[in-house]
């Protein structure tokens, strides 16, 4: 009984199912909760590619410029898509909804689901990468 009454306090009364389409979050919550997934990709990914070059040193740096046409491009790649999703859906259609009007029920909850694991894995990925590395332990 108490677990129930500090789950209603901390998460709130549940919603009726055919209110939960119509749910939108306050942008003061939405950006900090969405925007982390392709801030950190973004981040995360030019520091790979730039330890990856720096480990070979002066022999791989000519690989630089391929690398940033690779990354530009995958860019122009992506806006297009947004800017097509946008123009097909300008009420709002995210991975689920394009998923499931164009490929069907399971494609749409196999995206969802691959976001769901994503959002975890990036909270994941930025708790660890905020700590720092802990200390060698000796053996004994």
């Amino acid at each position: 009984m108490r677990r129930i009454h500090a789950k209603r306090v901390l998460v709130g009364e549940p919603l009726d199912t055919a209110r939960l389409g119509e749910t939108l979050l306050p942008k003061r919550l939405a950006l900090p909760i969405f925007c982390s997934d392709p801030l950190s990709s973004v981040a995360y990914a030019t520091e790979e590619i730039l330890l990856i070059l720096a480990l070979g040193g002066v022999a791989l740096l000519h690989l630089t410029w391929y690398a940033a046409a690779a990354i530009v491009f995958l860019l122009v790649v992506v806006v297009a898509s947004y800017r097509q999703t946008c123009h097909a859906y300008p009420g709002g259609g995210g991975a689920y909804v394009v998923s499931a009007e164009n490929l069907g029920p399971t494609a749409a909850l196999t995206a969802a689901s691959a976001l769901l694991v994503d959002y975890v894995m990036t909270v994941a990925v930025s708790v660890v990468s905020a700590s720092p590395p802990s200390p060698p332990r000796s053996r004994r």
